[in-house]
Parts: structure tokens; sequence; C-alpha cells
């Protein structure tokens, strides 16, 4: 359920309870329209930790870019807290265009992995995704299970659906960002998703 709140006086009270109690750390606006998302659940917080841990030890240890689980990214200069987003994980990549503006980034990460909730807004956040410049994304949704990975056109500037892996048909998404391969593995209690670097290498099941 989606709530409207046109009184200034508790808008500002909800706001800074959140803020006092941390509940504000995942917060976005959307054009000015201030979204508050319910704490993801442990599941979520789980793979977000997973594929940033993955991402940190292999990509920024080793000096090619800075891996974040939850970062502010924004498409405005000025008052950038008028319109941002917070993907669950972000890769910035060295030699990303994108400005480390230490509060948050202007421009978005060359790959960027989302997993969806129950009544999330997830999938509108293409849009700003795709105009903020992310190379690549990385759905990953719960019901059903099903590992998405999209891809930017540098042309239309708009994400193309690269490939869809489910339990039922495990295929092998392969990034073309990242040295990484993707794919998701019936399981119990729930599927697996399978990282592996793309050489063979090194294999991850989160």
């Amino acid at each position: 359920m989606a709530t409207l709140v046109l009184e200034s006086h508790v808008e500002n009270r909800i706001l800074a309870e959140r803020k006092a109690t941390g509940g504000d750390r995942y917060d976005e606006v959307w054009d000015e329209v201030y979204i508050m998302s319910p704490m993801a659940n442990n599941e979520h917080q789980d793979l977000a930790i997973e594929f940033a841990t993955i991402f940190r030890m292999t990509l920024d240890w080793t000096g090619l870019g800075h891996v974040y689980a939850g970062v502010n990214v924004t498409d405005r200069e000025d008052d950038w807290t008028k319109n941002y987003r917070v993907p669950d994980v972000a890769v910035f990549l060295t030699g990303c265009p994108a400005r480390n503006m230490h509060t948050h980034w202007l421009g978005g990460p060359d790959f960027a992995v989302e997993i969806v909730s129950e009544d999330d807004r997830t999938r509108e956040k293409f849009d700003f995704y795709a105009r903020v410049g992310v190379r690549e994304l990385l759905l990953v949704d719960r019901d059903p299970w099903a590992v998405e990975l999209h891809r930017l056109d540098s042309q239309t500037k708009e994400f193309h659906l690269i490939g869809r892996s489910t339990p039922e048909s495990p295929d092998t998404l392969v990034s073309a960002v990242l040295p990484f391969q993707f794919q998701l593995q019936p399981g119990e209690p729930r599927p697996r998703i399978e990282v592996q670097r793309t050489d063979g290498s090194e294999r991850w099941l989160i």
C-alpha cells in the first residue's frame, strides 16, 4: 500500500524518525518524490552482501574499481537529493565516467544489481539507470525465481534483455562488462545463483 503525505509537519517528523533510526538508509527520491521502502528482508540482504563481497574481493581489492552494497546515484549536479536511486550493489570500474562526490555518485555505475522485493518498483528504475549510463543491470527476482541480465544500448539509451535464467531453464548469462557469468540453479529451500569467472578459474554459489 502506498501513502501520500501532504502535511509538511507530518512529513518532517516521519523523515526525522527514519533518519534517527537508520531506516532511511535505502530511501530514494524520484524526481522530488520521496520513496520510503521497507527494510529489505534477510534473504534480500544476504544476496546483496554476497554479490558485493565477491565483486569487492575480485575487483575492488585488486584495483579494478569500487564496489558498494548500496550507494546514492544521481543525475543532478545541483541538489542531488531531489533525484537519486540506491542500487543494491554498484560496481564503478576504473575509468568509469561517473564522478565520486563522496556523499553520492554523479552518473551511474558500470554494473548494478537490483534484487526485487514484494511490492517494490525495481523495474520502474530502468529509465533512470539508462539515463545515468548503467552499462549492465542484473535483476534478481524471487517470485518466481529468475535472474535477468539487461544491457544498455549505447545508441538508443535503452536496456535490452540479454538473457533470463530460471530453475527450469538455467541459461548462463555472460556479462560484457565484468569478467563474470551468472546462472540460476535449482536448489532447496531456494534456488542458488552461480557466479563464475568467465575463464572458469573461480566459482561461487550464493
